[in-house]
C-alpha cells in the first residue's frame, strides 16, 4: 500500500492507497517547527489506531508547499518506514505540459490536482477549484496542457482577516444556507465570505473559459476541505475532495 502525504499550510493530510483506490483518510495540525520524530509517531499511530500495520506501507509519496517542514517529513519516513519518499516536485514526471513561464514556481498541490483531474477526465478541458488556505483555481486543456490559472485568499484568510484586522467583527461558521442580507454582523459576514467567494471564483472561471479554452467545452471540478460548501451552488460539474492525494499517488506510480 502507499502512504500519501499533503502538506499543507494548515494542515497535513494524509490517504492511504490500494491499488489507487484510497482506504483511508487522516490529518493533522501543520507545525512548521515539527521534528522528523513527531511526524514519525503521529503517521505509524494514526495508521495503528485505524487497523493498518505501518509494515504493508512500501511506498511514501509527498507534496509539500511548506519547504520548512521538508527536511523533518524526509526523515521521518526514512527514519519509520524504512524507504525513500517521493516529492512531487520539479524534474518529477507527470504527464503535464507545464505552460507557464517559469514552472518551477507552480505549486506541487497545483500540480497534483492537475494529474488526477487529467486522469479522471482524460483528453478533456478542465478547470480545477481548491479550497485550501488559499483558493487556487487551473486550467489544463486537452487533459494535458497545464496553462496555469488563479489564486485568491481562502475563506479561512478572509475570515480571519476580518477578526484582526478590526474592532467588532467576530468568528462566525463558514456556511452555504445563509440569506444574502444578512440581518445580523454574524449573518452579514456569513453572507459576504460566501457570496463574495462564489462570485469571484465564478468570474475567474467564466474569464477563463472564455480566454483560455475559446468557450469550448470544460469541466470544472471542486476539490479541497472547503469544497463542499459550495456543492450545491452550480458551480462544480463534479467535486472530488481528495484530488490532491489522489495526483501524488499517481506521480509516484508514474515515476517507479
Amino acid at each position: 500500500m502507499n502512504l500519501v502525504i499533503d502538506a499543507g499550510n494548515s494542515q497535513i493530510y494524509c490517504g492511504v492507497f490500494s491499488q489507487g483506490e484510497i482506504k483511508l483518510r487522516f490529518r493533522k495540525a501543520q507545525s512548521k517547527s515539527a521534528s522528523s520524530d513527531e511526524l514519525g509517531v503521529f503517521f505509524l499511530s494514526a495508521l495503528r489506531e485505524n487497523g493498518i500495520d505501518p509494515k504493508s506501507i512500501t511506498a511514501v509519496g509527498c507534496c509539500s508547499v511548506v519547504p520548512e517542514i521538508n527536511h523533518s517529513l524526509n526523515n521521518s519516513i526514512q527514519k519509520y518506514f524504512h524507504v525513500r519518499p517521493f516529492f512531487l516536485e520539479a524534474g518529477v514526471k507527470t504527464g503535464l505540459q507545464i505552460q507557464c513561464k517559469n514552472p518551477l514556481e507552480v505549486g506541487a498541490d497545483r500540480v497534483a490536482d492537475s494529474i488526477a483531474a487529467c486522469s479522471r477526465y482524460p483528453g478533456k478541458n478542465i478547470i480545477v477549484v481548491d479550497f485550501g488556505t488559499a483558493t487556487t483555481i487551473d486550467a489544463v486543456k486537452d487533459g494535458k496542457k497545464y496553462c496555469g490559472g488563479a489564486i485568491l485568499p481562502g475563506l479561512n484568510i478572509a475570515m480571519r482577516a476580518l477578526e484582526e484586522r478590526t474592532s467588532m467583527l467576530p468568528t462566525v461558521q463558514i456556511v452555504n444556507e445563509v440569506e444574502v442580507c444578512g440581518k445580523t454582523t454574524t449573518t452579514s459576514i456569513q453572507s459576504g465570505l460566501y457570496y463574495g467567494n462564489l462570485g469571484a471564483i465564478r468570474e475567474i472561471v467564466s474569464r477563463l473559459h472564455q480566454k483560455v479554452f475559446s468557450n469550448q467545452d470544460v469541466t470544472v471540478i471542486g476539490t479541497g476541505g472547503l469544497a463542499r460548501v459550495f456543492e450545491d451552488s452550480g458551480l462544480f460539474d463534479a467535486l472530488h475532495p481528495e484530488l490532491v492525494l489522489e495526483g501524488v499517488d499517481i506521480a509516484m506510480e508514474m515515476n517507479k
